[in-house]
């Protein structure tokens, strides 16, 4: 139960504390306003007291107007930073990608592009590709290969020649130096933007049929930037 205390001199009003708040602006003029309401008439409250608590309020209601500002400017600032954002993004589409996934994507295309770069130059590249059960089904070998990258098709057929069904594929890049030793290879897959997703997750892009965040995105190619494969 909250209860209001008026102490012996009838010179100090005091609200009861709501439990867990802060005192704010409203509050501490309802405590200046209590004080002069219930002080004695014969003892009245010192100017100087008065003109400090009064000095107190104001400086209280400035900051919490700057606290408002602030925070109304802060929510501004990022819808006009979401907005810019959206709009770049937009501007993506048509544009060639690499993507930071493994994964290749039969939605019924033709064909799907993906990539690897060489640190040095190699004497073999083996690139291998899997089912959805883990199963090897083609199997592509490449010989003196130059460092740098390399930009590879599949026409989802397997190594027996038949048409693989729709669904996901991995792959996996092997290559060996002049001297034999396994070399560390980066793969990546590539597409192009079809289009632009908006949603409460955030911006998302369309690429071939399939959707991936913006932190999915390695780079932005242009048409003529990518090398054989």
């Amino acid at each position: 139960m909250q209860v209001n205390t008026i102490d012996s001199q009838y010179k100090t009003f005091t609200p009861a504390a709501q439990g867990g708040q802060d005192m704010n602006k409203d509050a501490f003029l309802e405590l200046m306003i209590a004080q002069l309401k219930n002080q004695d008439p014969l003892d009245p409250m010192d100017g100087t007291q008065y003109a400090s608590q009064l000095a107190q309020f104001t400086s209280l209601e400035q900051l919490t107007n700057l606290n408002n500002s602030m925070d109304k400017s802060i929510e501004a600032d990022y819808f006009l930073s979401q907005s810019i954002n959206n709009t770049l993004t937009a501007t993506l589409i048509g544009n060639d990608v690499k993507l930071a996934s493994p994964t290749l994507h039969n939605v019924g295309q033709d064909s799907i592009e993906f990539g690897y770069n060489l640190p040095v130059d190699a004497s073999n590249v083996t690139v291998k590709i899997y089912n959805e059960h883990g199963a090897l089904i083609r199997t592509i070998a490449q010989e003196n290969t130059p460092s740098g990258d390399h930009k590879l098709s599949w026409d989802f057929f397997d190594d027996n020649g038949n048409k693989v069904p729709e669904g996901a594929y991995s792959f996996k890049i092997e290559a060996t130096d002049g001297k034999g030793k396994d070399m560390n290879v980066s793969s990546y897959g590539v597409g192009t933007i079809d289009g632009v997703k908006f949603g409460e997750n955030g911006t998302t892009l369309i690429v071939d049929g399939i959707e991936y965040s913006l932190a999915d995105i390695i780079e932005i190619l242009n048409h003529s930037s990518e090398g054989d494969g």
